[in-house]
């Protein structure tokens, strides 16, 4: 009879939650709905705009999708702590936004006069009760790439994820258009800042650390417009299957991602001439761009232990064209 009386206790204390359970599933099927990703976001032609670089993803039209209401977290990267470059805007906002919902406490890095951008991404991170650092300044320069580091560490309490995002990028018809000045610029944002920060990183890194890059499809495809901004994403994509075969020893992995047309400010700050921005995305096989929450889950997957295995690689999202 106790016997008995356990297994009916037993039962009727399982039986809510199976219901539950089998509710909670129910409406995520529901909330699953397929999707054709030829609609789901803005097709060209876009509106004519420009912006003084690096520009500002609130005052673009259409504004990029960077998860701000769409990307929901499943506690993929609870207790993680992320430093991300570039965070105010464009993939790097949609990885901050991803990671604070998976659990993370970020820090971003911004051009100054990215500050209200900036502080949307910092109000979001905070509205998912993780903690948030801001940390404007130049990645130019070596001095503070280094401070931005030990800041991060500082008011994290540690550091296990490093994403290096922040670029630059200007169109120019030719070579003979590009400075000494300019090209420096590209270079000391896209190749060196990334080269001194992962420096700074590196003593802060445990076993099971990420360290994750932005490179491009321009690093396979580049374009004769791109010459500069090409060269450093072929570059980035080496230095990260490099220092993949150089850490991966020391439990630490090196992965990188490959956008294909993503609707940033990068676009309207000089990346893209108004004739080439008018019909961004458009000649893909989805025949729009890619919107930056649609990398987000990219971003998390590479700093998840779930892809323990994933080192040295390269994840591509482009539309159906370029490569990986």
């Amino acid at each position: 009879m106790v016997a008995g009386l356990g297994a009916t206790l037993a039962t009727a204390a399982v039986a809510p939650v199976l219901a539950i359970n089998s509710k909670t599933s129910s409406s995520i099927m529901e909330a699953k709905a397929l999707e054709d990703p030829t609609s789901k976001y803005p097709k060209p032609p876009f509106e004519s705009q420009s912006q003084p670089w690096p520009g500002l993803a609130s005052k673009m039209n259409p504004r990029p999708d960077h998860g701000e209401k769409s990307y929901k977290g499943s506690g993929r990267l609870v207790g993680r702590k992320a430093l991300i470059t570039g965070g105010d805007s464009g993939m790097g906002r949609a990885a901050a936004i991803a990671y604070a919902r998976e659990g993370a406490d970020v820090a971003i890095n911004y051009f100054p006069t990215e500050e209200p951008d900036a502080q949307e991404v910092i109000a979001l991170i905070k509205a998912e009760g993780r903690k948030a650092v801001a940390i404007p300044g130049d990645l130019r320069d070596e001095a503070f790439c280094n401070k931005l580091v030990m800041e991060a560490v500082k008011q994290l309490g540690g550091l296990d994820i490093v994403v290096n995002n922040a670029g630059r990028q200007q169109t120019h018809a030719s070579i003979l258009d590009i400075s000494t000045e300019q090209f420096d610029w590209t270079m000391k944002t896209n190749i060196y800042a990334p080269f001194w920060i992962i420096k700074a990183a590196l003593p802060h890194l445990q076993p099971g650390s990420v360290i994750i890059g932005t490179t491009s499809e321009q690093a396979y495809d580049p374009s004769p417009d791109l010459y500069d901004y090409a060269q450093t994403k072929a570059a980035t994509m080496n230095y990260l299957k490099s220092l993949a075969k150089q850490l991966g020893p020391k439990g630490i992995r090196v992965n990188g991602v490959a956008p294909g047309p993503i609707w940033t400010p990068l676009q309207v700050s000089g990346g893209a001439t108004q004739e080439k921005l008018k019909q961004f995305g458009g000649n893909t096989p989805l025949g729009r761009p890619g919107q930056p929450v649609e990398l987000a889950s990219i971003y998390v997957q590479l700093a998840s232990a779930d892809a323990s295995y994933a080192n040295g690689q390269v994840y591509g999202s482009s539309g159906g064209s370029g490569q990986p």
